[in-house]
């Protein structure tokens, strides 16, 4: 099969709904229920470029599952003129709070990966965000061995969160797409309609060492700090301002590497 003809089939089974069937098959709180493994490197790919904010506040999410406090966000200034700001707001919605964040903004790739690999020895640190926009070619198998080997030794845990890039081969422990899907409005029945919980679709892509291909619509408790299963209306949320949450399904992410 073509990878057209794969992608096609793809989408029209995700329009019939099978992608939620998958995610049923294994309950996403025994992937997410304390985040992602701690002292490692895990990769997030944005499904397309619109969903980095959803890429985002998946991965502060699972930095505050695991309790891995407090977060430092590394991105270019690429990152700020393409994504946005962020949006304080958004971030006190997820449950971040404004102590527990650390922002450094670098001039370019070279600057983000040396800041990278110097904040991942840090152990007074318990998550490094790494945000990049474009195929950042810096972020190779070196490099990110680097990284995992930083992780490992300080016991941070380091999210490279990609935006309008493909996968390639590296040494991250896991890579997961994600994408914005709607919430589900609170008080329906009274027709208040306010937004609800922040709601992903989120696959594994790759796990090392055990099975991947799972895939989620999940919604984040941000009282209980903790992720579960999500239907599939309602309205979206963007931690940047000016950046509308998606209403549409996951795309399909290649697997690599």
């Amino acid at each position: 099969m073509s990878d057209s003809s794969a992608l096609i089939a793809r989408l029209r089974r995700l329009a019939a709904g099978d992608g939620a069937a998958q995610g049923a098959a294994a309950p996403v709180d025994a992937w997410l229920a304390h985040g992602l493994t701690g002292a490692q490197l895990h990769e997030i790919y944005a499904v397309e470029e619109g969903d980095g904010p959803s890429g985002a506040g998946f991965g502060i999410a699972v930095a505050l599952a695991a309790r891995a406090m407090p977060l430092l966000w590394l991105r270019t200034e690429a990152c700020e003129r393409t994504q946005g700001r962020l949006h304080a707001s958004g971030l006190i919605e997820l449950g971040l709070s404004a102590e527990s964040l650390v922002l450094g903004i670098v001039a370019d790739e070279a600057a983000l990966l040396r800041a990278a690999a110097d904040a991942a020895r840090c152990p007074g640190l318990g998550t490094v965000l790494v945000e990049s926009v474009g195929r950042a070619p810096g972020f190779d198998l070196t490099a990110t061995r680097r990284l995992m080997l930083a992780a490992e030794s300080s016991g941070v845990t380091v999210l490279s969160l990609r935006i309008g890039a493909a996968p390639t081969a590296s040494a991250a422990a896991t890579r997961w797409g994600v994408a914005a899907v709607p919430s589900i409005a609170l008080d329906q029945g009274t027709g208040a309609g306010a937004p609800g919980f922040a709601a992903f679709d989120v696959e594994c892509l790759r796990r090392r060492g055990g099975p991947a291909g799972q895939r989620w619509r999940v919604e984040w408790d941000r009282d209980a700090k903790s992720f579960r299963g999500a239907s599939l209306s309602g309205a979206g949320f963007s931690v940047a301002p000016g950046r509308a949450a998606a209403r549409h399904p996951a795309a399909p992410v290649r697997r690599t590497g």
